[in-house]
């Protein structure tokens, strides 16, 4: 798995997804309560959100020196994807359990309850899985020799990244 996840394009993906967080981290101390969203991909990221391009290069500016300077749990994010892919599949992959063996539509139907609990048990233990998911797999707070080229608007909300190394 390892050399997998440090195969160049993968790699690159999960460092410039660790300097969105970081990024996106930064941005929301300065803008509390703004909605903000970020996608990232070998050659940098896009930051989504009604804030000033300044700012957007400012803090992605800050959040690679604080990267660089080992504030690698700057990478992991709250509100990442990661998270809602990880309690989705533990919570329907247990509930699709709870259904083994119900051949009738009664058999299902009383087989319910038991579900319900075990989406919630799979919920629950996403919860502190998932952000171990997001430090050792999605992102990446080692960011090497990355550098910032360039940072500009694309249109009103939505910002491009440009990442290389």
């Amino acid at each position: 798995m390892a050399n997998l996840l440090d195969s160049p394009l993968i790699l690159a993906t999960r460092r410039n997804h660790g300097l969105e967080h970081a990024t996106i981290h930064i941005l929301s101390r300065h803008f509390p309560g703004k909605p903000l969203a970020g996608h990232s991909n070998p050659g940098g990221f896009f930051i989504l959100g009604d804030v000033p391009t300044d700012s957007v290069r400012e803090a992605a500016t800050e959040a690679l020196a604080r990267l660089l300077n080992g504030e690698s749990t700057l990478a992991v994010h709250p509100g990442c994807g990661t998270n809602y892919v990880v309690a989705g599949a533990l919570a329907g992959t247990l509930a699709w359990l709870g259904m083994t063996g119900a051949k009738t539509g009664r058999q299902r139907v009383e087989r319910l309850p038991l579900m319900i609990l075990l989406s919630a048990l799979g919920f629950m233990v996403s919860q502190p899985l998932a952000p171990v998911i997001q430090q050792r797999i999605t992102t990446s707070g080692d960011l090497g020799s990355l550098v910032i080229e360039d940072v500009y608007q694309i249109r009103r909300g939505v910002h491009r990244i440009i990442t290389r190394g």
